[in-house]
This record gives structure tokens, C-alpha cells and sequence, in this order.
């Protein structure tokens, strides 16, 4: 059964190689019950709020089988919270599920409704905080990214109370096939894909803007309009 390992949390702090001197990238687990709320989790901030936090980011999800992999590629123990999700999952492949899948945690009446919304990119406050906490930082933003394991962001449907172990369960699909990883290759590293992210019902501002300003610079000129005589 698919269920949440972790919750963790974190505010800013100050750091000299964070990017406006601050972040919250440092996140740590939680006991007992946690709310979530409609950007967030109680207790939980964002330091750089142009490029993290909002109703499309409100909370950060990774999965314990993907900190696995990263154990094993660099040869170190990742604690839960380490990539700065707030919630560590297990059982269940978040990298291939749509945009737009809804997952629904916890108590059935208590509980939370997610929905993917967006994805984790790597930055230089990432590097950062990883060389800080003992891991080799060099390349490691492009190694991240070549990874294809990026975690979703998801938003917040329906506000509740979670807690560690308490079930995932999958209760939307939305059948367009285009997947956190597809989002995070068509953001990232092939922009020839942006325009198929136009197809989800409602698709983040920063990824609509981005899917439509690309249509608009590729688009094919108009034929010339001949005179009328």
C-alpha cells in the first residue's frame, strides 16, 4: 500500500551560498498529526518565494525508492527529507504518475486531497545545501536533471490533517499520458516538448507561460495577404 514514510518541514535560514542568502531547503521530519493547509504545511515556509511555494507548490513530494537510488549512485545515507520534500512516500512511482493525478491521504474525512501540479528543479541552493551536508556538489544540478527523477509539487484540493504512515491512495487519473517526468524533460532539457503540456486541465501558470511563449517564438510565419484589387 502506497503511504507516507515522512512529513518534514523547515523555515528559512540563513546560508551564504543560498542565492538571497536564505533557505528552507533544509527540511525535518515531524511527529504526530501535521495540517495542510491550502499553500502548505503548517509549519513548514519557503525562503525564495519567486521560485517555490504558491497554490502550485504548495507541498513537495519524493519517493524513498528514488533517495535510494541516489543512496546507491553516491555511495552515502539520505535521510528522508534530505532533497527538501516535505513528504517522503513509498510504494509509489511519483515520477510516473500524470499531471493531474489526485491522491487522497490519510483518514477518508481528514484527511488531504493532492494533485500533481508541477515539478522540482534543480538550482544552486540545492548544490549548495548538498555540498554542505557532506555529498560531492560538483555537477550536481546537471546530474540531477540527467536522473529524470525530479519528484512532483503537488497543490492542495482539500485541506486536512496527515501524519506519518498514513495511506496514499490514487482516486484520479487524468488519461492525457504526460507524466511529472515528461513535464520535467519538456521544462528542462527538451523544449521541443512544451507544447504538449497544453493538453492538461489545469496546467501551472509558469508551465502554461512557458508552453505557449515556445509555441509563439516556433510558430511558422503567415502567408503574405495579397492586395485586393
Amino acid at each position: 500500500m502506497p503511504h507516507v514514510l515522512t512529513i518534514s518541514v523547515g523555515r528559512p535560514q540563513p546560508k551564504e551560498w543560498a542565492g538571497l542568502g536564505r533557505t528552507a531547503i533544509d527540511k525535518r521530519a515531524v511527529a504526530g498529526p501535521v495540517a495542510v493547509e491550502p499553500l502548505g504545511l503548517a509549519g513548514d515556509a519557503v525562503g525564495d518565494t519567486e521560485h517555490h511555494g504558491g497554490p502550485d507548490q504548495a507541498v513537495s513530494a519524493y519517493a524513498r525508492e528514488d533517495l535510494d537510488f541516489w543512496e546507491a549512485e553516491l555511495g552515502l545515507p539520505i535521510r528522508d527529507g534530505q532533497f527538501g520534500e516535505n513528504l517522503t512516500t513509498s510504494g509509489l512511482d511519483l515520477n510516473a504518475l500524470e499531471v493531474g493525478t489526485r491522491l487522497h491521504v490519510g483518514d477518508p474525512a481528514e484527511g488531504a486531497l493532492l494533485e500533481v501540479a508541477y515539478v522540482r528543479t534543480p538550482c544552486n541552493d540545492f548544490k549548495g545545501w548538498m555540498g554542505e551536508s557532506g555529498f560531492d556538489p560538483r555537477a550536481w544540478v546537471k546530474r540531477f536533471t540527467a536522473a529524470g527523477r525530479p519528484g512532483p509539487y503537488l497543490r492542495v484540493l482539500k485541506a486536512g490533517t496527515i501524519t506519518a504512515g498514513d495511506a496514499i491512495e490514487v482516486v484520479h487519473r487524468p488519461g492525457h499520458g504526460i507524466t511529472v517526468r515528461d513535464m520535467f524533460v519538456a521544462l528542462n532539457t527538451d523544449r521541443s516538448r512544451l507544447p504538449e503540456l497544453l493538453v492538461i486541465e489545469g496546467l501551472s501558470a509558469k508551465a502554461r507561460k512557458k508552453a505557449e511563449e515556445f509555441v509563439q517564438r516556433t510558430a511558422p510565419p503567415l502567408p503574405p495577404v495579397e492586395p485586393v484589387i
